[in-house]
């Protein structure tokens, strides 16, 4: 059964792939196109790590008439996941290719018009490009395309989907007490490439403009989001939808194939581990995902448990499952260490908790984020 360890490229440098691997896992999952960060690297070459937008590899020419280039990475000349994949292939175990496709904050800045358009009409997500725009899918192909093409046996594809408000930028501040609502209808876009799109645009754009006003001059946080603005994020479903199926076409072109990371888990559970409500698939449209849809059109669908509970690991495997089918495989990943688990026993747990409830495989995140002894509980 194939278990991966994540991991990004600047975690690798003066490491080969059997060190990753002996950690307990069978093969590597590797950050080929990532986004802007400040990471605390425990046993790192830098103990803080800056990582910039773009891809580790030379773009080729994929990217040839569009009008969205990736940003390169330094490192890209000395292509990286090329000794890396030289690697694994000696040893006989699968690289899969991790790629961030619509959250990218140098081309938000330098394309605005490609970025989520607000309620309000202000293109304030710099991060966050609108799948609804011919130019990020024509970029998004290119990339899976791009990422296939480094010789990865799949392609995980990251923010693959609508950004939400609270993740547009890397430096953002909030004094308004928003609620649940008026921040969710914050994050809503409104681009005229939506407006095409999507029936009913202009009234949820009249809503979420008054929600979010009521709360911003002082009134109290808005926490009821109205039907008219679930409505309209749900008909955004098919969009991203048809996006995965042409990336998904893309990559299989290459001799590869799409797996579809789900970040919803991350919505509810990134800062504590300790998600509410009802499980992660019952909220994917949030993010205009259709579980069942989109496993229609990839033949694999990762999701984040980020849970410390093992029950509630299990609720969510088993309700991504049942939108799945048994047909997709399903792929859980895990963090194994703060905020989410505290022990071996306690890893070991949710893991068994996760293939009882139908994951196919559990994945782990991520090598270099977390201490040595925090991945020898892996083996376990």
């Amino acid at each position: 059964m194939d278990s991966s360890l994540y991991a990004l490229v600047e975690d690798l440098r003066g490491v080969d792939a059997a060190q990753v691997l002996s950690h307990g896992v069978s093969s590597i999952t590797v950050g080929a196109a990532y986004h802007r960060a400040r990471d605390v690297t425990p046993h790192g070459r830098t103990r803080v790590t800056f990582r910039q937008d773009g891809i580790h590899f030379p773009p080729g020419d994929l990217f040839d008439g569009l009008r969205l280039l990736p940003p390169v990475q330094r490192d890209a000349d000395q292509e990286p996941l090329k000794a890396l994949r030289d690697q694994t292939r000696e040893l006989g175990v699968p690289l899969h290719g991790w790629a961030v496709f619509l959250h990218s904050t140098t081309l938000g800045l330098a394309f605005p018009d490609v970025t989520q358009e607000n309620c309000f009409g202000d293109r304030a997500a710099p991060a966050d490009l609108c799948p609804s725009n011919p130019d990020v899918r024509a970029y998004a192909v290119a990339l899976g395309r791009a990422v296939a093409r480094q010789g990865m046996d799949s392609v995980v594809s990251e923010s693959l989907h609508f950004g939400m408000f609270g993740h547009g930028y890397h430096h953002e501040r909030s004094f308004v007490d928003l609620g649940s609502a008026a921040e969710f209808a914050l994050g809503l876009c409104f681009c005229p490439h939506c407006q095409a799109r999507l029936p009913g645009a202009e009234t949820a754009r009249t809503a979420a403009s008054r929600l979010a006003a009521s709360v911003l001059d002082g009134g109290p946080p808005a926490t009821e989001l109205p039907t008219v603005l679930e409505d309209y994020a749900r008909s955004r479903t098919p969009i991203v939808t048809s996006l995965a199926a042409d990336v998904a076409d893309a990559v299989a072109a290459e001799g590869s194939s799409l797996t579809f990371l789900d970040l919803t888990g991350a919505v509810k559970g990134y800062a504590d581990g300790r998600p509410t409500g009802g499980p992660a698939a019952d909220s994917a449209w949030q993010i205009g995902v259709d579980p069942s849809a989109v496993s229609d059109v990839v033949p694999s669908y990762a999701i984040l448990c980020y849970a410390h509970d093992e029950d509630r690991v299990a609720e969510d495997v088993a309700a991504y499952r049942t939108a799945l089918g048994p047909d997709t495989t399903l792929r859980a990943v895990l963090r194994p260490g703060v905020p989410d688990t505290t022990s071996s026993d306690h890893l070991a747990a949710k893991v068994t908790a996760a293939r009882k409830a139908g994951a196919n495989t559990v994945d782990y995140y991520s090598y270099g984020l977390v201490p040595l002894p925090v991945l020898s509980r892996i083996p376990h």
